[in-house]
């Protein structure tokens, strides 16, 4: 099953435990969102939305909130000593898709436990 979503703009088709950027929302890390606006829920029988498919979502783990990559705009005035340089970095979210959801049902599986480092203790150590 996979569905089309529209956050930020942009369209995203997206299946379960997909990874996906999208423009910065709310939501701390680690925690499940919902994205509302579906705009596709496709399958063996595909259900088109006008505009949106009605109870229909997908939910998503927050994996991290970052900044994208550094965007220069520089404009140039030839033989005018014009110059204008302007940088900017989008903030970003990323996410994995957990689930999608239909006619209205809530989000039953939670977010992924991190996996946590184990340090192995370096050869020759304890023979002192």
């Amino acid at each position: 099953m996979f569905a089309v979503i529209k956050t930020g703009g942009r369209q995203y088709r997206v299946v379960p435990d997909d990874v996906l950027e999208i423009g910065k929302i709310a939501g701390d890390v680690g925690t499940i969102v919902q994205l509302g606006e579906v705009l596709v829920l496709g399958g063996d029988t595909p259900v088109l939305g006008l505009p949106t498919v009605a109870g229909a979502s997908v939910a998503a783990e927050v994996l991290q909130h970052k900044r994208g990559p550094k965007v220069i705009a520089f404009k140039k005035r030839r033989r005018k000593h014009s110059k204008r340089k302007r940088g900017y970095r989008d903030e970003i979210t990323v996410l994995r898709i957990t689930e999608i959801l239909a006619d209205g049902k809530t989000p039953t599986v939670g977010p992924r436990p991190k996996k946590e480092k184990v340090v192995e203790p370096a050869e020759g150590e304890g023979d002192h």
